[in-house]
């Protein structure tokens, strides 16, 4: 059963509106929507705040599954990126490196994990999201230089057959099937345990919807053999909860870090008319007027699901339906709907302030307080829960903070701001004393007048 919702009334009533008219609308037998809360959100608890449904065929509910089609992309890109953390390649390798002997050149990982390698977006033969699928060696004979459509780089081309092929990639370089991987470094780490190959019961049977009677034809539910990486999988809207809200905040058992935010910067615009819609590595970015969300959609004949975030607040939403009546982009159109709806209308967690332990270990004590530059005042403070520096441009707000942290070598590394990744280097007088701060090539003093 769906939980209590953990909204505002009003937000709740405006998103079950929302959910009942577009199943209506789009005619699907049934639809879900889930907004969530990821774990480490403000130190909330994290999980599913509030369920809307529609539709009786059948009854929706959290624990039924619904085919995830393309959203198990976004699996597929964290397991290649785990593996270049791991050593055992890196994204710039050329596709020859790890499948030798293939016609496609010099294509990159990057470039495949970006849609922007040019790729042809399906592979030859009859319908692969419908049809019995081929094994690997038998897709990777049927690669031919025809299949690059434009050179890299010259424009965004979504391909699910870039994404077979980075699913071969990684059974090469682990010796692994891909199916495995996904059990046991993502879905065992984060108990998701209502994620699988092929659907268990309960799961909803996915169907066309007759243009003229309204009645419902159901769809195959095939193995798509060698295609799998590209939209294979099948989950609960429990599970591909847990999922968004890794994708929000992450879990370093699965992915450090600083690789899921890697994740989440353009490699390709989708649309440069608007600059609206982007692709990071592996994942969807959509732009939506001050915000950008992070997620994927998913068909396959007879459903379509979505998982978007909003990772500064760690509020998503995630959402299936089981036909094609309901245009392919409608799901995530509402989903995006829906999330811009909470963050407008919910107010944000508040993390409670609690005293630092002790003070600063160290001369970090010596570098916090008023520094200027260029006849400008920064404000530098400690973060003990952090252990970063923050820098703080005055008057606050006018330009995002920069955070500093020591990094394997000892030295302050910029983490965010416009210094991520510049050194600030410590100037001090003969008595050890911090004198200015020295941000790449950037000299901040204690006093307005001096330049260091």
């Amino acid at each position: 059963m769906p939980p209590e919702s953990g909204l505002l009334p009003e937000t709740t009533r405006r998103i079950d509106a929302l959910v009942a008219q577009t199943q209506a609308m789009g005619r699907a037998p049934s639809l879900i929507l889930g907004v969530l809360r990821a774990p480490a959100a403000a130190g909330a608890a994290g999980g599913l705040l509030h369920v809307a449904a529609a539709g009786e065929t059948p009854t929706p509910d959290p624990d039924v599954q619904y085919r995830i089609g393309s959203i198990t992309k976004t699996m597929t890109a964290v397991l290649l990126l785990r593996q270049r953390d791991e050593g055992l390649l890196d994204l710039d390798d050329p596709l020859e490196k790890h499948l030798p002997g293939n016609p496609l050149g010099a294509v990159r990982l990057r470039q495949l994990l970006g849609h922007a390698a040019g790729l042809q977006r399906e592979p030859d033969g009859e319908w692969w999201e419908r049809s019995a699928g081929t094994d690997l060696a038998t897709l990777l004979a049927g690669l031919t230089e025809e299949k690059l459509a434009f050179p890299a780089h010259r424009t965004f081309h979504y391909s699910n057959l870039a994404y077979a092929l980075l699913g071969a990639v990684l059974e090469r370089v682990t010796g692994e099937s891909w199916w495995k991987l996904v059990r046991s470094r993502l879905l065992d780490p984060l108990g998701m345990v209502r994620t699988s190959y092929q659907p268990t019961e309960p799961y909803a049977r996915g169907y066309v919807v007759h243009p003229w009677h309204e009645t419902l034809r159901e769809e195959p539910r095939t193995d798509t053999g060698a295609m799998a990486p590209a939209g294979q999988l099948w989950a609960s809207l429990d599970d591909l909860a847990r999922w968004a809200g890794f994708l929000a905040a992450g879990d370093p058992e699965v992915l450090a870090p600083e690789t899921l935010a890697e994740m989440c910067v353009p490699v390709a615009m989708a649309d440069l008319d608007s600059w609206t819609a982007g692709y990071g590595l592996g994942v969807e970015l959509h732009r939506a007027g001050d915000r950008v969300y992070a997620g994927h959609g998913g068909s396959m004949p007879g459903y379509v699901a979505t998982a978007s975030v909003h990772r500064p607040s760690g509020i998503g939403v995630v959402g299936f339906a089981n036909s094609y009546g309901l245009r392919t982009g409608s799901l995530p159109m509402l989903g995006r709907q829906v999330l811009g709806l909470v963050l407008d209308a919910e107010p944000a967690p508040v993390r409670p302030w609690r005293p630092a332990a002790g003070p600063p270990a160290g001369d970090i004590a010596g570098l916090t307080g008023r520094w200027w530059w260029m006849g400008r005042e920064f404000e530098v403070a400690w973060d003990p829960g952090a252990e970063e520096l923050v820098v703080t441009p005055q008057p606050p707000g006018a330009v995002p903070r920069w955070r500093f942290r020591r990094d394997v070598e000892g030295r302050w590394r910029g983490r965010s701001g416009m210094n991520a990744g510049e050194v600030l280097t410590v100037r001090r007088d003969p008595t050890g004393a911090a004198t200015a701060l020295d941000i790449a090539t950037f000299v901040f003093t204690r006093h307005p007048d001096r330049l260091g």
